[in-house]
């Protein structure tokens, strides 16, 4: 008897979940997700994916049918201020299927807060600094709050990689150096999320928390300047952050201040980061564009 054809199921087919899923197509997997505009899906099926729309507004029409054979599944969507649409609309149903091996949570290292450049890890204590971090706890605990199902939490520092960098920033002349003395953020390249993911799901260990980010946490100005010098244009000048004209949201970003260990990624799922800070990464980047 043939084996079944391993199959994961995205909520959300946003930049990371696409990646890995990209990869597992090419493996032959099945692979299957949400998007919630029309337009999107028809680009999403043209790439092989096999796509539901999906909202809190809008549950899965079947959701027993979408993820009845699954054998993975990934969450990628955000908390709104009713909590987790995911758990709100289909926890019920991710609860009664029972071919899943792995679940994976995208959260994000915003649930640690701001430790003044200090370190954290997986077993410091969640102390959010505003709204969307506070969401993004009360999230964790509503997908481990899952009895029974092998939930896994993934602590996303700042995302770049193909499309989404410090070079396209500055191509775009929207890069800016914004001075805070002291302040550093973590950073983590598509492809090395992708890389903890698959390292996850072929060593599952229910309820772990895994914070993916590379080796150096550094000043944002600093990651502008090395993409100028990288593509010979001039780097913007310094702004003070009390003169910077940023919208309530980029400000937000700056009041956490930490450094992030990923040793766990390292010591138990055995992952060897490709891009172990931002100037590998954006030199990778660099060649491929």
């Amino acid at each position: 008897m043939s084996q079944s054809p391993r199959r994961l199921f995205c909520f959300g087919l946003g930049y990371s979940a696409r990646a890995l899923g990209r990869q597992l197509l090419d493996e032959g997997w099945q692979v299957a997700g949400t998007t919630r505009a029309e337009e999107s899906a028809e680009r999403l099926r043209a790439e092989g994916f096999e796509v539901h729309l999906f909202d809190r507004d809008r549950p899965l029409a079947d959701p027993a049918a979408a993820l009845g054979a699954a054998s993975h599944l990934l969450s990628s969507v955000p908390p709104d201020e009713a909590g987790d649409p995911v758990i709100a609309q289909h926890g019920a149903a991710i609860l009664a299927c029972a071919s899943l091996l792995w679940i994976g949570y995208l959260s994000t290292t915003g649930v640690y807060g701001d430790r003044d450049g200090g370190w954290v890890d997986e077993d410091s204590a969640l102390e959010p600094t505003g709204s969307r971090g506070a969401r993004r706890v009360a999230a964790e605990r509503a997908w481990l709050g899952l009895a029974g199902r092998p939930v896994h939490l993934f602590r996303l520092a700042g995302i770049y990689g193909p499309g989404r960098n410090a070079l396209e920033t500055v191509r775009a002349g929207r890069g800016r150096r914004i001075d805070k003395p002291g302040q550093v953020f973590s950073r983590i390249h598509q492809a090395d999320i992708v890389a903890v993911l698959r390292a996850s799901m072929a060593r599952p260990n229910p309820g772990r928390a895994y914070n993916l980010c590379d080796d150096e946490a550094a000043p944002p100005e600093e990651v502008i300047a090395h993409a100028c010098g990288l593509l010979g244009v001039e780097p913007p000048p310094l702004v003070p952050f009390e003169q910077a004209e940023l919208s309530p949201m980029g400000r937000s970003f700056y009041r956490d201040n930490k450094r992030v260990s990923n040793r766990r990624i390292k010591e138990e799922l055995g992952v060897a980061l490709a891009y172990p800070d931002y100037r590998a990464g954006l030199k990778a980047l660099l060649a491929e564009s």
